[in-house]
């Protein structure tokens, strides 16, 4: 009798998922059409995206433990000029590509290099002392999340990938956007409140299902809006060119402005000036240099802060003419173009606000990758119980 009342009524019991409103408007039939179909099409794609990107949010962290004793060293006297070091780490296998140096404001810390195997093609993480110049670790699990990062922006696919991850982004972009509308209330009362901001750990299956897509979906939504937003702007440049023009920055990297590079001159030491801006910034953890491209800028570029595997927490960066010393001025139109195009990598990784910001993100990384899973068995329960339903009318004998 109560299960009779409680259809009549047209309210769903506890334990069960809402039926569908009958009766809406073209809007809310769009709108709910538009969070279905290209959700379900794009779901498995959804579902890698956002588990490998998860998967990224403590790389950092990760590599950093995995370094273990290697991070630090005995303070010596001297310090190993770049070339020094260069020569260890080619001597220990000729076949590394640097890509980076990190610099350390500790002085027991030792120097982080990034580096690249010509015949392995494999991301690796070499530290050295930076007063003998030995390689103390090589750490090769920092492929792992080299090959992570591209099964996240491209399904490890080229740019074909690239293209299906980033319209499928774009998908679940719409999904947050049309997902809200679902989930807002008409009624902002006591039960709907209760409906929509928390989970019935206690019912069945299918409500707990609809509970976790409904619920937690709604308290992801800005880091997921947030999240998708910037893959698309780290793909498209030129949303992110847009916004760096209109705060009165560039559409060139700070490279641009920096004098070229002058064929047989010799360079000055690029160590000495990491420990120079160092010493200029006590405030930096760390100085990073990228030299893949040394032989076309007459300058060295240092990033200050805290380097990680795709940007630097509390960006800051200094410039010194390679041949001369002289520190140079940094124009600020390049200055604000690199500081906006650092800050979407940051709201992207989580490093927009310390661990909280990892955290967060990682949680939002979690429920993310959920939300296709968990939206995908609503859709199957709802259309196996139209199914059930109308086999039920075909079937029923007459009266």
């Amino acid at each position: 009798m109560k299960d009779f009342k409680l259809r009549s009524t047209g309210r769903a019991a506890p334990s069960e998922v809402p039926p569908k409103k009958k009766g809406r408007t073209l809007f809310s039939r769009l709108n709910a059409w538009l969070h279905l179909w290209p959700s379900l099409v794009s779901g498995i794609i959804l579902v890698i995206v956002c588990l490998s990107g998860t998967l990224i949010v403590y790389c950092d962290e990760i590599l950093e433990f995995n370094a273990g004793e290697a991070k630090y060293v005995t303070i010596g006297k001297e310090k190993a000029t770049a070339e020094e070091i260069i020569s260890s780490v080619h001597r220990l296998d000729p076949k590394f590509q640097l890509s980076q140096l990190v610099f350390f404001q500790e002085p027991n810390r030792s120097i982080r290099i990034r580096a690249f195997h010509k015949d392995s093609r494999k991301l690796t993480f070499l530290y050295v002392d930076p007063y003998t110049a030995e390689v103390l670790h090589v750490d090769h699990y920092a492929h792992f999340f080299y090959v992570t990062a591209h099964l996240h922006a491209s399904l490890l696919a080229g740019k074909i990938g690239h293209w299906i991850v980033t319209i499928s982004t774009i998908i679940f972009l719409l999904g947050c956007i049309t997902g809200l509308i679902l989930w807002w209330p008409k009624r902002w009362n006591k039960k709907s409140v209760q409906d929509s901001f928390t989970i019935k750990w206690k019912s069945k299956f299918k409500r707990l299902n609809y509970d976790l897509h409904n619920v937690y979906g709604f308290y992801s939504l800005l880091l997921c809006f947030i999240l998708s937003l910037t893959g698309i702007m780290i793909f498209f440049h030129s949303f992110g060119e847009i916004i760096s023009k209109s705060l009165g920055g560039s559409s060139g990297h700070l490279e641009e402005s920096l004098p070229e590079a002058v064929a047989n001159m010799p360079s000055l030491d690029i160590a000495s000036f990491a420990y120079r801006a160092l010493q200029d910034h006590p405030d930096k953890k760390n100085a990073a240099i990228w030299v893949y491209n040394l032989d076309k800028v007459g300058a060295y570029v240092i990033n200050l802060g805290i380097s990680g595997l795709k940007s630097t927490e509390n960006l800051d960066f200094v410039a010194y003419n390679k041949y001369t010393g002289e520190q140079l001025i940094i124009q600020r139109p390049y200055a604000i173009h690199e500081k906006v195009e650092n800050t979407i990598w940051q709201l992207h990784m989580g490093q927009w606000w310390g661990q909280f910001g990892k955290f967060s993100t990682f949680l939002a990384g979690v429920i993310g990758t959920s939300l296709p899973i968990t939206g995908f068995i609503i859709w199957w329960g709802r259309r196996k119980k139209k199914s059930s339903t109308s086999l039920k009318n075909i079937i029923k004998p007459p009266l």
